[in-house]
This record gives structure tokens, sequence and C-alpha cells, in this order.
């Protein structure tokens, strides 16, 4: 990994708070790669499960469905499609980390890269939930008719999935290099302050 330019880039992010427009931003002004929703692609590669159980399961993990995976969790040889889907994104996080410089969006990537000893720059997102209404509407991931108890979902399910996988709190500043509200500061000031945070430790 001498050769390497730069940290692997980790973002974790509240729902509608622009992720992946940030990691698109970033990807361009470094030439390198971002993987967000195209992450999906790569771990199906990687393991054999489907795309769909992968994006049905892969980030999100809800307290009912936390609690029979902890239940079954105790009964003997079982392993829960959550914890065989985490262990193979884990697997590709890996291997993206060390094959080249790039972008990871999610998956408590900064944790586990952090857990293998592997440098990353870590940033963690969050946004005015009426910016975030705004972003769900354009986004059209939801059909239902209160955006923002849709948006309060997401993150309380992204938050229990860190948790149970990390045993840390995704909002907690010390998991994080950076903390940005990209409401306050707008999200053309984060990218360029990020960009330029990320050269100036390469």
């Amino acid at each position: 990994m001498s050769d390497r330019k730069y940290p692997t880039i980790t973002i974790a992010r509240t729902y509608g708070a622009g992720g992946r427009t940030i990691a698109r931003g970033i990807s361009e002004k470094l030439g390198i790669p971002f993987y967000d929703k195209d992450f999906i692609k790569k771990t199906a590669e990687d393991s054999g499960y489907s795309v769909e159980d992968i994006e049905r399961e892969g980030e999100t993990l809800s307290r009912g469905s936390k609690f029979m995976n902890d239940f079954l969790n105790n009964a003997v040889s079982y392993k829960s499609s959550y914890d065989g889907i985490f262990e193979a994104e884990r697997e590709t996080i890996l291997r993206l980390a060390r094959e080249q410089d790039c972008i990871i969006v999610g998956r408590a990537s900064n944790i586990i890269l952090r857990s293998a000893g592997i440098p990353n720059f870590s940033i963690y997102l969050n946004a005015s939930i009426a910016d975030r209404i705004v972003r769900a509407r354009e986004l059209g991931e939801s059909d239902e008719q209160d955006i923002e108890r849709y948006i309060r979902k997401i993150d309380k399910r992204r938050a229990t999935y860190y948790k149970n996988y990390t045993g840390t709190e995704m909002n907690d500043a010390r998991n994080y290099d950076i903390c940005l509200d990209t409401s306050t500061i707008g999200k053309d000031r984060c990218i360029d302050l990020l960009v330029d945070l990320i050269r100036s430790r390469s």
C-alpha cells in the first residue's frame, strides 16, 4: 500500500444529507472511484448473495429484525442472512480498500477498516430535516405520505445496523475525522473543504 496516494475515504450519513452527491464530487476532484449503490453489485459478485437480498438487508436493521437475529443466533449453527451479508460486505470493503484509492459510502466502513488497521479518512454528514425532506422527495425512494416519518425510520434502521455490528453509535463524533452539516455549509463547500483536507493528508 506504499504507492497509495490517499487513505480510503469513508462516508457515514443520515438519510438525505447528500452522501452520494458529496462522494461523487470528491471522486471527480480526486480522480478516484466511489462506491455507493454499485457497492451492492460488487458484494453480490463476490459473495453469491443476490442483489435483491443485499438491497433489502445490507445496511438497515429494524429493532424487530435485530431481536429475531439475536434470538436465532443463540441457536446452534445458526447464521442469519443479515450476518452473512454483513460478512460479505465486510470482505468487499476490505478488498476495495486494499486494491485502490476509493470512497466507500455507508455500511460501517470506517469501523471495519479501523478494526483491520487500514488507514481511512472518515466523514459523517448530517443536514436539517427540512433539507432532507426535499432530498427524499427528489430521490423518490418512498411512496409513504409522511416523508419525515420515512426518513426517521431509515435513520433508525441504519443506526441499529451500525450499533449491532460495531458496538458503537453511528452519530458519535469520536468515530470520525470530521463531521459536517451539509445544510449549514452547503454541499459544494463541503466537497471543496473535504478535498483540501484529504489532499493535505496525502
